[in-house]
């Protein structure tokens, strides 16, 4: 299956029967990113982490009574 990464368009070839494979069959919304920009993101992430000012919004979980 050929793919292509939605930062860099580079054009990819993966195995047609591989999960990543299926799940961009089945699912339009999952996108596809290549090595190198994943690899990429997580770096610049883990340095915005380490910088204290990086802030992570997620919503408060109030406990149900019920």
């Amino acid at each position: 299956m050929r793919v292509k990464c939605v930062i860099c368009d580079k054009i990819d070839k993966i195995e047609d029967f591989s999960p990543l494979a299926k799940k961009l069959r089945n699912r339009p919304i999952h996108t596809y990113l290549c090595n190198e920009c994943a690899d990429r993101i997580s770096d610049r992430t883990e340095e915005r982490k380490a910088s204290g000012n990086f802030r992570l919004y997620r919503p408060k979980k109030t406990e149900n009574d019920w």
